[in-house]
């Protein structure tokens, strides 16, 4: 018996050595996503070259299907030296350069501990860490060398971050149905960053915001912040796809900034008045708004050509969805209708230089009948 007992508390001991901390629920990793607008191109090949950096590959699927999500010119990918901020916490982290100009800086944090811990951090990191500014002296020491790629370099940059809480393991959950049912609160306060309970509304309004193509997955997508639940290989689409959304963000943003530039810049013009000299300007103003609005359309192009949705229907409703959060279809619908008052601006600024041109020419052509009709009543020829 006594030999028994012995066994019976050597295996108990055992167990509970090899069993993780009773408070450790949740397992994964906490990712802060901080792009910068810097250029309005990089030369990708070139930058290469430079970092002898390597090229990211081509996000995994969710499901074995002949559709994929691939990038026309998948970004550089460069790692940068772990920061460690004041609180001691260590993120890994790495620069993404996209040929369209914009740069992210992605880092990491391992993480361990109960819902509790996660909604604190959550709320710490989004409204007291000044991660923008950490990453802004990273990017900013690494483009004394990326100098020779960049396209037309910007002064100022606007600047996007967004947090990713990916959750690979949750204790005691085997569907998505129960772990919103017991934990949706906790979610919510995760995505709005909240240590205060959110009222039933607002929670549920995040919830609906929920996509799942497994059982056992989920994505919670909010406009600065995403909960992910799912393996690291599942979760790699969505992070990306995220990623993405933002960058498109930081694009439309620009693109918003400099129509409006340009076009308080042509009702200017208009304002220094009508006259004949005034409508000979008009040319040039056009002529300059006209190019902007090439510009414009052909890094539209360029960036909404960025990433390909083939076949993969369900990358294609994530991306959506994460768009929709981020604010990318109110911006972008923006830049279309400051594009559509630029054009009217263009076509209304060009008609007023022909007619100025015509009556100028009609003038001239008067000027010489009266000069021909002088010489020929005085006898001279003309």
């Amino acid at each position: 018996m006594t030999r028994d007992l012995e066994t019976s508390i050597a295996e108990t001991v055992g167990q509970i050595k090899m069993s993780p901390p009773a408070d450790i629920s949740l397992r994964g990793s906490v990712l802060v996503l901080i792009q910068f607008d810097v250029c309005e191109e990089i030369h990708l090949d070139q930058l290469r070259r430079i970092f002898g950096a390597r090229v990211l590959e081509q996000p995994s699927l969710k499901h074995p299907a002949p559709g994929y999500v691939r990038y026309q010119r998948p970004p550089v990918v460069e790692p940068i030296e772990a920061l460690v901020l004041e609180s001691g916490e260590r993120l890994e982290g790495q620069i993404k350069y996209y040929d369209y100009g914009v740069l992210s800086v992605v880092l990491e944090l391992p993480f361990a501990g109960d819902w509790d811990a996660l909604v604190r951090l959550g709320s710490r990191w989004v409204w007291d860490v000044d991660f923008a500014g950490h990453a802004s002296r990273i990017v900013r020491q690494k483009l004394e060398r990326a100098a020779p790629a960049l396209v037309k370099p910007y002064e100022n940059w606007l600047s996007e971050d967004y947090f990713i809480f990916h959750l690979r393991d949750i204790s005691g959950f085997v569907s998505v149905a129960q772990l919103v049912a017991d934990k949706g609160a906790r979610i919510a306060q995760i995505v709005r960053g909240e240590t205060a309970q959110l009222s039933d509304g607002e929670r549920n309004e995040i919830l609906q915001s929920g996509i799942s193509y497994y059982p056992n997955d989920l994505a919670v997508i909010g406009w600065n912040a995403a909960f992910l639940y799912d393996s690291d290989t599942g979760a790699e689409t969505a992070i990306q796809l995220l990623e993405y959304a933002n960058s498109q963000l930081l694009e439309f943003r620009h693109y918003d900034e400099l129509l409006t530039e340009e076009l308080e810049s042509v009702y200017a013009s208009f304002d220094k008045g009508t006259g004949m000299l005034a409508r000979w300007r008009l040319a040039r103003d056009a002529t300059k708004l006209h190019t902007v609005l090439l510009d414009v359309n052909e890094l539209t192009e360029h960036a909404d050509n960025a990433i390909k949705f083939l076949s993969d229907m369900f990358s294609a409703r994530l991306y959506k969805l994460a768009a929709s959060k981020v604010g990318v279809p109110d911006y972008k619908d923006l830049v279309t209708q400051k594009v559509q008052t630029a054009e009217e601006l263009y076509r209304f600024m060009v008609d007023q230089f022909n007619q100025s041109r015509a009556f100028v020419l009609e003038t001239l052509v008067v000027i010489i009948l009266v000069i021909e009709l002088v010489y020929l009543f005085h006898g001279k020829p003309f």
